[in-house]
């Protein structure tokens, strides 16, 4: 077994490996941009190294610099974790050539499945099922165009070298096609420096489903269960389960003997994916094979009991198979949900800034969560915006979605917007509990993931006037004499009551209250209705009763700010004050951006005339792509931002002057 290991990564992969090999007692070098110094897998490691400024490019992609360090440090291995140089071809021979050991697949394994159309091919050779396409080296337009109406539609454009639903376009028919070509080549070239495309017929209700695979250097392979990995946003998944349900016997071995076989039939070693499309007929087709450990790996470290980082470390250090295929065992249900910092109600656009309020979930032997940030990190434009991982093993299927839907009314995140509310509402929504699965989940039910806030409005005014009294009773009460009247808040006068004005903003929205204080209870008044409040503030934990309905909320206060979480539900007000006056940015003929990112393509001048719907400008946010839209006829009166520059949410992107429908 290795002594020392480097973790070519960040983030929680990073944090998850170090945990294993602490356990095994191997001792573990991080490397580390410089927006990542005060990272967490930085001061979980037993030394760090700094590898360069921010941007991946110059940081985690440097694989020379990732060598020199290992020399440096005497790191016998590298674990590349999953994303930047996992899947690197160039990386794993650099390694091999220096005597460093890859803790995943041989370099010519990960050459063969690096490219999808190369992979088709394998798998063809090693009777594996493969949707009907095109998958050829060929890439000129007009070739392609033809192959596309041989395919038929819809059909997926997908880049060769993608993953992570980059580089990817559905085709509904033939006007279509150069478009949606031209779209994903860009996004493809600017994701991993690859525009090379393959067409495939596109199954309009298939199910992701994919297996887990292990092979040792002696000739031994595995299938570890599947995981059905269906419910999906632009291509990326959201949740994941171990077992896939619904699956028969039969089709679960073989799926799984199909896996083997593709990863026998390239000379595989250590862990990697195969991923299929299972269709409704029961049918399922090679969809690709990522060559690394994957995201979702823990839901089938629940099922199994096995420790899948321990396996590619003893694996790559020469072991063979810790089990056979008899020996394997399944128990219960396990889901897995991405808590991303992202905006559901904004088309899951991804969203930065600061950690400032962060409450996990009690982790237990039913509850488990893999995360490399604490409170106060930041959560950036340059990396990936996932916060985290949140894991849930039980007995069977409905039981881990109860604990599921728990849990996540337990995960309280303030400062950036999230998806814990959506991850909540598909969790507890019937068709998902009802096992109706398709990578069209989302969009099908839309009107069940995104619905009404389930907190009335004014009781959550109610309970925010509360609070801030609460608080404020906290810093100011007489200590010794809780029941001097001068220790109140209610501007308590002799022979007289008062009622204290408060005045608080919810969005535009500006609500005025009026609070009595009376023998330790409030009476707040609000848009003409009154209540009868008692209330204590421990910790960040409010306990009300309004009008006899005892309820405890948490509440997280920035300046003014307050947010008030309750069973995965959040409501947001500010205390407004007449002292600070309000500016209004923007008029009708700005457009902001709707994110943090980088300007990959302006596509119009000053002076030009644009038509509604005209695409004006580009942006990119995680390798993913936006194109900001004219909302009606104008003139360009201003591009205030240049192709590569970096660009805040809310920035003013184009000026657009309405046309002058008279003048025309």
């Amino acid at each position: 077994m290795f002594n020392k290991i480097l973790i070519a990564n960040r983030g929680e992969i990073a944090c998850r490996v170090i945990q294993t090999a602490h356990r095994l007692g191997i001792k573990c070098v991080a490397v580390y941009s410089e927006a990542d110094a005060n990272a967490r897998h930085v001061a979980m490691a037993d030394e760090a190294f700094l590898l360069g400024p921010a941007p991946s490019t110059e940081s985690y992609l440097r694989a020379d610099k990732i060598i020199e360090i290992c020399k440096q440090s005497g790191a016998q291995a590298v674990h590349p974790g999953y994303g930047f140089l996992s899947e690197n071809t160039g990386f794993a021979e650099a390694l091999e050539a220096n005597g460093i050991t890859f803790i995943g697949p041989p370099s010519s394994a990960i050459a063969s499945m690096g490219s999808k159309s190369a992979a088709k091919e394998i798998m063809s050779h090693a009777n594996v099922p493969l949707v009907p396409g095109y998958h050829g080296e060929d890439q000129d337009p007009a070739l392609l165009k033809r192959e596309s109406e041989k395919c038929g539609y819809p059909q997926l454009l997908k880049a060769v070298a993608g993953g992570g639903g980059k580089g990817m376009r559905v085709v509904e028919s033939l006007d279509e096609f150069d478009a949606a070509l031209q779209a994903a080549c860009r996004e493809a070239q600017n994701a991993f420096g690859n525009p090379d495309m393959l067409i495939e017929r596109y199954l309009t209700q298939p199910r992701h489903v994919e297996i887990q695979v292990f092979c040792d250097k002696h000739g031994n392979g595995i299938y570890l269960a599947e995981r059905d990995c269906s419910v999906q946003r632009r291509h990326q998944k959201v949740i994941e389960e171990a077992p896939a349900p619904g699956l028969s016997d039969e089709t679960r071995k073989a799926m799984g003997e199909a896996a083997v076989r593709a990863a026998q039939a390239i000379d595989y070693v250590g862990a990697g994916t195969v991923e299929f499309l299972y269709d409704v007929d029961g049918s399922f087709y090679f969809m690709e094979m990522n060559t690394r450990l994957q995201v979702e790996h823990p839901v089938t470290e629940m099922i199994t009991g096995q420790d899948l980082v321990e396996w590619q470390l003893r694996i790559a250090a020469g072991a063979e198979l810790p089990i056979t295929q008899d020996q394997l065992t399944i128990r219960g249900h396990a889901l897995e949900a991405r808590i991303y910092a992202e905006d559901p109600d904004n088309d899951f656009l991804p969203a930065t800034g600061s950690l400032k309020y962060l409450r996990t979930p009690a982790e237990n032997a039913h509850v488990r969560v893999d995360t490399g940030v604490i409170e106060g990190d930041e959560v950036s434009v340059y990396y990936d915006p996932m916060i985290a991982k949140l894991i849930v093993w039980d007995e069977n299927r409905e039981a881990a979605i109860n604990r599921m839907v728990s849990a996540l009314e337990d995960y309280r995140i303030a400062g950036l917007k999230t998806n814990t509310r959506f991850l909540r509402n598909l969790a507890d929504a019937g068709p998902f509990r009802k096992e109706e699965l398709d990578t069209g989940f989302i969009e099908k039910h839309r009107e069940l993931l995104f619905p009404d806030a389930r907190l009335d409005n004014q009781f959550c005014l109610v309970m925010s006037a509360a609070y801030f009294l609460e608080t404020a009773k906290a810093g100011h009460t007489i200590k010794g004499d809780q029941h001097s009247p001068f220790s109140g808040q209610n501007g308590w006068r002799l022979n007289s009551e008062y009622a204290r004005p408060m005045k608080l903003a919810q969005g535009e929205d500006l609500h005025e209250l009026s609070i009595l204080e009376k023998q330790g209870e409030y009476e707040v008044t609000v848009d003409d209705a009154s209540y009868r409040v008692s209330a204590e503030l421990n910790g960040d934990a409010l306990n009300v009763i309004i009008n006899g309905h005892r309820l405890t909320v948490h509440c997280f206060q920035d300046g003014d700010n307050l947010t008030i979480f309750h069973e995965g539900e959040q409501f947001q007000c500010r205390q407004h004050r007449d002292t600070f006056t309000e500016t209004e940015q923007s008029g009708d003929a700005s457009l902001a951006a709707p994110m943090n990112g980088a300007m990959v393509a302006v596509l119009v001048d000053k002076g030009q005339e644009v038509k509604a719907g005209d695409t004006l400008v580009i942006m990119e946010a995680m390798k993913m792509e936006h194109s900001i839209s004219a909302p009606y006829d104008g003139v360009v009166a201003e591009v205030f931002f240049a192709e590569g520059d970096l660009v805040n949410e809310g920035a003013e992107l184009v000026a657009l002057d309405a046309k002058d429908e008279e003048a025309a």
